[in-house]
């Protein structure tokens, strides 16, 4: 019965990436390996878990949701990965992206404000053995300084304006992804550090969570 459930899933995974992801352009193999791989259906509650490879967000609790399969590998892919990265993951929510970052990069240090999706992604994350991620229960607005600098930040929860920590935290080369805009709608950058310039990109409209925190939106502590 588990490995029957498991082909289906698998199937469903196949499916995902041949219909959602591969026709709207993500063509990093290593990204498209990565979306095959990762068992999204378990980062979701058992309830919503037939509905994990459709292309939609769902909700984690919290407040909080997973992004669409698309969005996750269209935020991956423009991070430019080749496997030996330091990542900075601003929002683990409920773990996915985390894992899908681990199979493309060195080493994936994650933040997360909301204690309670910290601790349950934590532990999805060693069920899976993704053992190259660390994460810290914190204002993500504020980066992880004492690990900076970062090949590249990917910032899952939209901000008002880019935050100035991430900007420092980058390495020569490094690259920023991070949805900037309203409540409502943001648009999706990428920001390349040049020495003490930066390159933006537009990458398309977006909509996400707000990032709360210092230099995000106004809103609870960590709880």
């Amino acid at each position: 019965m588990k490995r029957k459930k498991n082909d289906i899933y698998e199937r469903a995974r196949r499916r995902m990436v041949d219909t959602q992801i591969i026709p709207r352009g993500v063509k990093d193999r290593r990204v498209i390996d990565a979306m095959l791989t990762v068992p999204r259906h378990l980062f979701v509650e058992e309830a919503l878990q037939s509905q994990a490879y459709n292309d939609y967000p769902l909700p984690i609790g919290e407040g909080q949701t997973i992004s669409q399969p698309f969005m996750v590998a269209f935020m991956t892919e423009a991070l430019k990965l080749t496997g030996r990265e330091k990542v900075l993951e601003i929002g683990t929510g409920s773990g996915y992206q985390s894992a899908v970052l681990s199979l493309l990069a060195d080493k994936v240090y994650s933040i997360e404000r909301i204690s309670t999706l910290a601790s349950r992604a934590r532990r999805i994350l060693d069920e899976l053995h993704y053992s190259n991620i660390i994460i810290r229960i914190g204002d993500g607005t504020l980066g992880w300084p004492e690990e900076a600098p970062f090949d590249a930040i990917i910032v899952t929860a939209a901000s008002p304006e880019v935050p100035p920590t991430y900007i420092e935290q980058l390495a020569d080369g490094g690259r920023l992804v991070i949805p900037v805009g309203t409540e409502l709608s943001q648009e999706l950058l990428r920001i390349t550090r040049k020495k003490n310039d930066t390159v933006v990109e537009d990458l398309g409209g977006c909509r996400f969570v707000k990032l709360i925190g210092k230099y995000g939106w106004k809103g609870n502590r960590c709880a």
